[in-house]
């Protein structure tokens, strides 16, 4: 069985067809740049130029970055346009595609359920969170398998901030830090969610998921076990795909 996923994220918006039954893109993915500034019409128009570029016809499942109730209704919009808070994203994007049908996620938790399913969460029980270092920090935190939607602990105060404007991939690029560097910023931020939540795992995905390499042996001091995301930054266009074949 194969469903269309659409990640949308603060930098690009990439989509593809997603066999169900492997966890893995069917085909490979398709990428555009994310609009700025990221309104609600611009995104929309990105979106289906991702679908289209597939002529796809069936349902669609796409993450956003924010907190989204009701598989709908966009709540935050940190690293998008304000206008995104209170706009029914399942109407736009259904309006936009066609009449399609769609189904709408927080970016990290598409990842989450993706990683628990298939990936590096597959039968882990307690605590699990998933964090994903992008544009943002998003995460996804699960006990014994079910997921607590939308946490956003990417919001976290780290030294007075935000924590993923010091911690994200975005501030590592934007500070032109080195990977030990923000290694450190990275282990901060672990630390203080490990002191709120105590999680036996955390699995750390986005684009930095396939560097693992290059910045996880420099975090120290973390009790809970720390390991990259199985499915990379594909995470969260599979995840996409499996709430929307959930809801058909």
């Amino acid at each position: 069985m194969q469903i269309f996923g659409v990640d949308i994220g603060g930098s690009g918006i990439k989509g593809a067809p997603v066999d169900l039954e492997r966890g893995e893109l069917a085909q490979e993915r398709f990428k555009v740049l994310t609009p700025h500034p990221a309104t609600p019409d611009a995104v929309a128009d990105g979106v289906k130029e991702v679908v289209d570029h597939f002529g796809w016809t069936g349902p669609v499942g796409l993450t956003f970055p924010g907190v989204v109730t009701d598989g709908a209704m966009i709540r935050t919009a940190a690293n998008v346009d304000k206008s995104w808070v209170d706009t029914d994203a399942r109407a736009l994007f259904g309006e936009r595609l066609g009449g399609l049908p769609v189904t709408v996620v927080n970016d990290a938790d598409a990842a989450g359920v993706a990683e628990m399913q298939f990936g590096a969460g597959r039968g882990r029980r307690g605590t699990v969170i998933v964090l994903t270092f992008g544009t943002g920090i998003g995460s996804a935190m699960f006990v014994d398998g079910l997921l607590v939607p939308n946490t956003e602990l990417g919001h976290l105060e780290l030294n007075g901030r935000d924590a993923e404007k010091r911690a994200s991939s975005k501030a590592k690029d934007d500070n032109d830090l080195t990977w030990e560097h923000w290694a450190r910023r990275v282990q901060k931020y672990l630390a203080h969610v490990e002191m709120l939540f105590s999680p036996e795992l955390f699995i750390i995905g986005g684009g930095v998921s396939r560097k693992s390499e290059k910045f996880l042996p420099f975090i120290e001091g973390i009790e809970a076990e720390i390991v990259p995301a199985r499915l990379q930054n594909n995470a969260g266009i599979v995840g996409a795909a499996m709430r929307a074949a959930k809801q058909g």
